[in-house]
């Protein structure tokens, strides 16, 4: 490095930033270890603020344009520096460019469902997406509370800070709403809009505007969109049993273009059951019609018949009147056969029918003194004192008297 060089990369003549990126809110000039010259030519370009930065201070902040750096455009500098008058000597601080264009890139989205009350649907769960723009509209509060001495504070940085935020802001947005779910997408732009006020009022201590809010979508759980969707279908089927006739005709014309195999039995079965309704409407057109009472004037009156009877058809030549058929008379329920329950050595036995219990009394397990019982007895009985079981012990001979 020649001596020129040296001398040169002291001082510095111009300082300016070219922003070749997108997400760039911040950009700190690096000036390392040289010293600004006065007289420098500093250039701040449209949507950018020079802000010089002195020992952690803010100091002078500059707006667009083209400036010859001197103690004259630098009061807050030249204080802090001590210059009470005119100093031309380098000196050294920091300069910071702020983008105070709208970013646009900003995408926001709930994680978790938002719980809300819905006059139709009652408590139901949804989902919110879409985009904001955010500005800087005061470089110093934003470099004093979010940037510090970052060199190049970029969207990133912030993105999830805000996306915690507007989360935090849009379920208490749409509750104040008051506006049933399906009609939220009526409603996205005013209620984007009150949430950009409501954002830029909380970001106003970092500097920070939020321009434009866009609600993209608002979405329901799957379930409770699938049962929309049906709803929906069914209005847009319209009379259902109308419906029904037109897919059988569409059914009946599919199978009779399918030559052979199933598609004949079914255009066959399709075919029988239109021919018996054609032959039922058939019947009814030639159905001789019935007069109704009460009796027409001219009509003869039968003897023995009453002239005005509801109900009562006159008899015509070749026509049987129909006599109302009787409903078949239901067979009687079967009989049950009587169960019995008999204390056989100090324990409950059976049930016993009939021929069972005479089978006990026979092998000597009942005798006449042993207890029984059915259902409809009051109580437990000795069996001979049983009227229904004294023909079972008419064949047992009694016990034999005692021999002396």
């Amino acid at each position: 490095m020649g001596l020129w060089d040296k001398v040169k990369g002291e001082f510095i003549d111009i300082i300016e930033w070219l922003d070749d990126s997108r997400d760039t809110i911040v950009w700190r000039f690096p000036r390392y270890q040289n010293e600004i010259k006065m007289g420098a030519k500093l250039v701040v370009r449209e949507s950018q603020v020079a802000v010089f930065v002195n020992e952690g201070q803010v100091a002078d902040v500059f707006v667009p344009g083209t400036y010859t750096l001197q103690t004259q455009n630098m009061p807050i500098l030249s204080t802090l520096k001590g210059w009470k008058y005119g100093f031309d000597s380098p000196w050294k601080a920091e300069v910071y460019y702020v983008n105070t264009r709208q970013f646009t890139d900003f995408k926001w989205g709930t994680q978790n469902p938002i719980m809300m009350r819905d006059a139709e649907f009652g408590m139901v769960r949804i989902r919110a997406f879409g985009a904001y723009a955010l500005r800087v509209v005061h470089p110093e509060n934003l470099l004093k509370q979010l940037v510090g001495t970052d060199p190049q504070f970029r969207t990133e940085e912030v993105s999830e800070f805000l996306r915690q935020l507007i989360v935090g802001h849009l379920g208490p947005s749409l509750a104040a709403a008051q506006v049933p779910v399906l009609d939220l997408v009526s409603q996205q732009l005013l209620i984007g809009q009150k949430l950009a006020g409501v954002l830029t009022q909380e970001l106003a201590e970092y500097g920070i505007q939020i321009p434009k809010f866009i609600i993209e979508n608002i979405s329901l759980p799957p379930e409770v969109e699938e049962a929309i969707d049906k709803r929906t279908s069914m209005g847009a089927l319209g009379n259902l049993d109308q419906y029904t006739k037109f897919q059988a005709a569409n059914a009946m014309e599919a199978a009779a273009n399918n030559q052979g195999g199933a598609g004949e039995g079914f255009g066959l079965g399709l075919g029988m059951a239109a021919a018996q309704q054609v032959a039922a409407s058939m019947n009814a057109a030639q159905r001789p019609q019935q007069p109704q009472y009460p009796q027409q004037p001219g009509y003869p009156q039968q003897p023995g018949y009453p002239a005005q009877q509801p109900g009562y058809a006159p008899q015509q030549p070749g026509y049987a009147p129909q006599q109302p058929q009787m409903p078949a008379a239901a067979p009687p329920p079967i009989p049950q056969p009587e169960q019995w329950f008999a204390a056989i050595n100090g324990a409950q036995a059976g049930p016993f029918d009939r021929n069972a219990l005479a089978g006990q009394v026979q092998a000597g397990a009942i005798s006449r003194d042993t207890l029984v019982w059915k259902n409809g007895m009051a109580a437990w009985t000795a069996a001979a004192q049983v009227p229904e079981l004294g023909a079972l012990f008419g064949a047992v001979p009694p016990p034999l008297p005692p021999m002396g």
